[in-house]
């Protein structure tokens, strides 16, 4: 099921929330509470509906944005809001945080464009989006299906069908409609001149700005073509003004955001009774939450809860090396030290290290600071000292929290890729669930009932850390440490009482080691070939571009191809196709639609291939050209999640290279790109049907075992155990879709369509699978009752996922049955790849092999080595994956030798 983002266009929907209540609305006191009000309300809808699982407060920053770059009068004729409101809005944005949300925001940029933003990372992860706002500059980001912009207080969604009808333009021109509109409340300019109506006529017939100006000598009447000359360079700098920006944020952390507050108000309970939201305080009451005195002395007050949430220790600056030297000499190799680093952001290829914080006992955490600047920043510790004093925290049992980014700066920093670390208190968070928000301030909130300092308390909008006062600073760093420190115990204590105390020694013998396997991955990178991106780009340009025109006469009209509203239209009416299934907003133009409608029309495979292609040039290759661009040396540094899923898989972000498509010739072309060096070669070594392998070995089915130990095809085995000896061979292809498909709960429904074939012949294929593999059906079976019965499944390495049977509604539990067939496949396929991983690192190193592990991409590993010795040292690393662990049948790896990515298939 996708998750859902609720991201909140936050002082558009306060001023809102103002306009919209009475404003007479006041407390006893004569404050104003009608915004305050129309927030609570919003909030207790929110808990009540339960169908978000992230929220988000996009706020504007104060001072000027990129926009007033463009024009200084950009938004000068906003008038002030009335005072009753902004005596409200500080009130409300306390409110946010102290409830246990977030806001984001960031200097130089609008609420819009940091929604912008969530929307694009939102889309990636596949979620869903309601953005919760009235302004119509939004409406560009509406995404049928997945984005839609709702007015809280008019309770409506605005969609791709609603905003036609608003304004007869799709999302996709609504850009370029304000563009020539023009917005005169924050001083867009637009074509002086043209209104609504002429705006829509121009986009209906033209579709774009663009193809406007291009035909700008065939537009009547002239006097329409005339106010478009003239205006012309309004209309693009009108477009700069509202086109929003979706790249503000180098990468978002949607676990961040996660909406498990269970009682939002109880930590505004006091301001609460101040601002007489009785509404909210009756159902407090009414749950037993609070006392029914109003204004009694409630036993959860606010200063109750929060002096709960102060933990005893003491925070210390240490400035002076000789008694930084002192307290360090007292560790020794067994200490156990918590350790954390202040950078200037993020990039360990171009931030740097500020200060450091350690804590090694229950009552105190220390600060390190070497490069704070600041005017009147005090004496620091000079770099040569703190390089000496890491080195020696290094010297004992180093644990952090995400210590992989830590370990990037200091290693840089020292100059040493040999330091080692004992724990990492997010892993183990991970390892008791792999589910669970696993921030430093989340688990210090929810295990510790302490609430961390804030980063955006600590470090002011548009700086960075070195700008931090040493003594603020401190109260931030040396938390970090402490409560590192803090949940490295708890959590060990925590596996223990769940039985689970063979995870502590999975921690350290593959997890933590696995740390620096990807650590030495990242740093290395992969090269891109940037000269074949820019040829591609052309390509793929003049493909999109041709594929257009075809569309366009296979119509007989021209259309917006990315419409769904649009596309339905000329597939359903226009052209007469059976109409597969229609939406709320209209005709339903998804792949599984178009895909049904495949022998109707030649328009499908034009359009098909047009998104395929569209979605390569967006998605792949123009943000890998640009950066290869941003690297020296044109090598692309993915960095490696490694409790990014439930199951164990990695993932990767900026960029995920995981995801590449490669079912289609310009999928696997984009790997092309993906090259060796000068006088190296790339090798890919793959797991050769991992999971079923897994499953012959968990079931013990004999047929299975058998035929693995044999060596034989084992899809054309289950072809012929399916459909007989003469038909097998052109049923292999099914009979494999059936093998994996059974590990991943494909159903007879799901394999009817898969396959093309009645469900009543799905349903046969399935028994006479289960008939032909007796023990398979059982071992399923097992499966889904143990983990009923113990509440979770175990993989191969005994890591465990959690499923919640009891509370959980029919669909989950059918949802259940699947996820924890396929976690115990999946997730044993991703213990053995990490087993191979570091077993590689650590020969390499031993052997001194001139070879790099540059990619894991599932069960493929990727590397770079000598071109003269490419096929012994891939026969030595394929050896070591096939041996890795001993199952009842034979592990088998192919690997295959290229100048570049798209020859090792």
């Amino acid at each position: 099921m996708s998750k859902t983002v609720t991201v909140i266009d936050t002082f558009g929907f306060f001023f809102r929330s103002f306009y919209a209540l009475p404003q007479h609305l006041k407390n006893k006191d004569g404050f104003p509470t009608g915004l305050l009000t129309g927030f609570t309300n919003f909030i207790s809808t929110l808990q009540k509906q339960h169908d978000s699982d992230y929220l988000i407060f996009a706020i504007d920053t104060k001072g000027n944005t990129f926009r007033n770059e463009i024009d200084p009068n950009y938004k000068a004729n906003r008038t002030a809001p009335p005072e009753e409101l902004t005596m409200q809005l500080p009130i409300a944005i306390e409110w946010i945080d102290k409830m246990g949300y977030k806001t984001l925001g960031q200097v130089g940029f609008e609420a819009d464009d940091m929604i912008a933003t969530v929307v694009k990372y939102a889309k990636e992860k596949g979620y869903n989006v309601r953005v919760v706002s009235h302004d119509k500059d939004l409406y560009q980001l509406i995404d049928d299906g997945r984005i839609v912009v709702v007015d809280a207080i008019k309770r409506k969604s605005m969609d791709e069908d609603a905003c036609f009808a608003k304004y007869g333009v799709t999302p996709a021109q609504f850009i370029d409609y304000q563009s020539i509109l023009g917005d005169s409340a924050d001083n867009v300019h637009g074509v002086k001149g043209i209104g609504k109506v002429g705006a829509e006529k121009l986009l209906v017939q033209y579709g774009n700005l663009d193809n406007i100006y291009a035909n700008i000598d065939e537009i009547k009447p002239p006097g329409i073509q005339k106010k478009l000359r003239e205006s012309q360079d309004q209309a693009y700098m009108s477009k700069e003004l509202v086109t929003l920006k979706d790249d503000v944020l180098d990468e978002l952390d949607f676990e961040e955001y996660k909406m498990d507050i269970e009682h939002p108000f109880l930590n505004i309970y006091d301001e609460l009774v101040k601002y007489e939201q009785n509404a909210v305080l009756r159902v407090l009451r009414a749950k037993n939450m609070v006392s029914d005195e109003a204004h009694a002395e409630s036993e959860l007050r606010v200063e109750d809860v929060k002096e709960s949430k102060n933990l005893d220790f003491k925070t210390t600056l240490l400035t002076d090396a000789k008694e930084l030297e002192t307290l360090l000499d007292s560790l020794t190799p067994e200490t156990i030290i918590a350790f954390d680093t202040e950078t200037t952001g993020l990039d360990y290829e171009k931030d740097k290290l500020v200060g450091f914080s350690f804590s090694f006992n229950d009552k105190e955490a220390f600060y390190v600071p070497f490069a704070h600047f600041y005017l009147g920043v005090a004496d620091q510790i000079s770099k040569e000292d703190a390089a000496r004093a890491i080195k020696k925290i290094f010297n004992s049992k180093v644990v952090g929290h995400n210590i992989k980014f830590d370990l990037h700066f200091v290693s840089r920093f020292l100059n040493d890729d040999t330091l080692e670390v004992y724990a990492d208190s997010m892993i183990l968070a991970w390892l008791i669930n792999p589910e669970s928000a696993l921030s430093l301030d989340k688990l210090s909130d929810k295990l510790l009932d302490h609430t961390m300092v804030a980063f955006k308390e600590t470090v002011k909008k548009g700086e960075t850390f070195a700008s931090v006062e040493l003594e603020d600073a401190t109260k931030y760093a040396a938390e970090d440490a402490y409560i590192t420190l803090k949940l490295f115990y708890l959590l060990n204590e925590k596996l223990k009482l769940q039985n689970a105390s063979h995870l502590i020694e999975e921690s350290q013998r593959v997890e933590v080691p696995f740390i620096t396997t990807l650590l030495e991955m990242e740093k290395e990178g992969i090269k891109i070939d940037a000269e074949f991106l820019e040829k591609f780009l052309v390509e793929v340009k003049d493909t999109l571009s041709s594929l257009t025109k075809k569309i366009y006469e296979l119509a007989g009209s021209e259309f917006n191809i990315n419409s769904t509203k649009q596309l339905g239209v000329i597939l359903f009416e226009h052209l007469g196709l059976p109409v597969g299934k229609k939406t709320k907003t209209g005709y339903s133009t998804d792949e599984k639609v178009l895909n049904s409608l495949k022998d109707k029309h030649e328009i499908i495979t034009s359009l098909l291939e047009y998104r395929e292609v569209y979605k390569l040039y967006s998605t792949y290759i123009e943000p890998l050209l640009k950066l290869s661009k941003e690297d020296k040396n044109a090598r692309i540094h993915t960095s490696f999640v490694q409790t990014g899923t439930a199951t164990g898989r990695l993932s990767s972000k900026n960029p995920n290279l995981q995801n590449i498509p490669v079912r289609s010739a310009l999928g696997l072309k984009i790997r092309e790109a993906f090259v060796a060096s000068e006088d190296k070669k790339l090798i890919g070594i793959d797991y050769s049907q991992i999971e079923l392998r897994l499953l012959a070995h968990f079931s013990r089915d004999k047929v299975l075992v058998d035929a693995f130990k044999a060596g034989k095809d084992i899809h054309l085995q289950t072809a012929i155990a399916l459909f007989g000896e003469e038909e097998a061979p052109s049923k292999r292809a099914v009979a494999k879709t059936v093998n994996f498909g059974l590990l991943y709960g494909m159903g007879q429904k799901k394999l009817s369509e898969t396959l093309g074939i009645t469900t009543k012949e799905a349903k046969e294929i399935i028994e006479k699978y289960f008939e032909s593999f007796p023990t398979v059906k059982t071992y399923f079976r097992s499966i889904v009752d143990s983990s009923k019965e113990m509440g979770y499944i175990e993989t191969l390495l005994k890591r465990r996922r959690y499923f919640d049977y009891e509370n959980a509604s029919p669909m989950f539990r059918a949802a259940y049955d699947r996820e924890s067939v396929n976690s115990v496949f999946q997730g044993s396929a991703s213990d053995l790849i990490k087993l191979s991983m570091n077993k590689i690192s650590k020969v390499i190193k031993e052997e001194n092999l001139n070879a790099k592990m540059l990619l894991q991409i599932h069960d493929e590993l990727i590397f770079e080595v000598e071109a003269s010795q490419a096929e012994i040292l891939g026969n030595r690393l394929r050896e070591i994956m096939e041996s890795i662990y001993e199952l009842n049948i034979p592990l088998e790896a192919s690997m295959n030798i290229g100048d570049n990515w798209g020859q090792l298939k």
